[in-house]
């Protein structure tokens, strides 16, 4: 999207927002897709048809757009790090920043300024959450909104165990390899799901863990890192299993997601992505949290 879809129009008084769509421009400056882009296509289509007018600025078309940060915007809603500093040092409208990486914040004026200036932070998770209050974020500027997944078919679970192949070190794929765990690596999460027995997400920091939650969905058992927000999804021994990161423990795990006790966390899974964690419910959280800023 590189426009509003309504006429651009003079600021409008709190009164309005009553009788007409507010207008939103995001942000996001990543260049590369992953996760935290997925969600924010994810978001905007959600908003689109709940009547939402948006712009979105990548750095792919003019160099950050900076001048269309000062017009028509109600709310600006920044989605990654580098986006969060260009809203603040330009947005004149009120900045709501998510923040879905569970890195520690630095201690520097600089960034002590940066995270002074957004009206509301939408954290991904509490342990997320966490980190902005121990940088100084007052409580009352944060708001939990879990990232959302669509809905899934139930996988056949006829095929082998997966795991997400990534080159990031962060991601943990050479802690399942020295595991021996006897798992598939797939760059096609969705079209492994259909037939995948198990997922084995094997990480070393994460903000929530939106694969685990596309697995959940699809019916198929997880087996998880216990780090950042993953305990806030998957709940060991009921909608999921997690794990200590050392391959021994590792393996243990991934051998229990072929036993019958999985069957109870697959379906306790999707039923908790159902009840909580699908697209319509971010979209429903962060519309709310932007009528509230306005």
């Amino acid at each position: 999207m590189d426009a509003f879809t309504a006429r651009p129009s003079p600021r409008r008084s709190r009164s309005d927002y009553d009788r007409s769509h507010m207008r939103v421009l995001h942000l996001d400056l990543g260049r590369q897709m992953r996760g935290g882009q997925y969600q924010v296509l994810h978001l905007m289509e959600a908003l689109s048809a709940r009547g939402v007018a948006q712009r979105f600025l990548s750095p792919h078309g003019e160099p950050y757009a900076i001048r269309k940060l000062r017009r028509d915007a109600d709310i600006v809603h920044a989605h990654d790090a580098k986006s969060h500093t260009v809203a603040a040092l330009f947005a004149n409208a009120p900045l709501v920043v998510s923040r879905r990486v569970a890195f520690p914040i630095k201690d520097t004026w600089t960034s002590r300024w940066k995270y002074r200036q957004p009206v509301l932070y939408l954290a991904v998770s509490n342990y997320v959450a966490g980190i902005l209050m121990k940088a100084g974020v007052p409580a009352a500027k944060i708001e939990v909104i879990y990232d959302g997944v669509q809905p899934m078919p139930l996988s056949t679970r006829t095929g082998p165990l997966i795991a997400c192949a990534s080159d990031d070190p962060m991601k943990g794929s050479d802690l399942i390899r020295q595991s021996g765990a006897n798992v598939v690596f797939t760059a096609d999460l969705p079209e492994a799901l259909k037939t995948a027995r198990g997922l084995l997400y094997i990480t070393r920091e994460e903000g929530l863990g939106s694969a685990a939650l596309l697995a959940m969905a699809a019916g198929v058992p997880v087996a998880a890192s216990r780090v950042g927000g993953l305990p806030e999804v998957v709940q060991h021994e009921r909608t999921g299993l997690l794990t200590d990161n050392d391959p021994q423990a590792i393996a243990a795990a991934a051998a229990r997601l072929l036993t019958p006790e999985a069957d109870g966390w697959a379906a306790q899974g999707r039923e908790l992505v159902q009840r909580r964690f699908l697209v319509s419910h971010m979209a429903e959280a962060t519309l709310s949290a932007y009528r509230r800023m306005l």
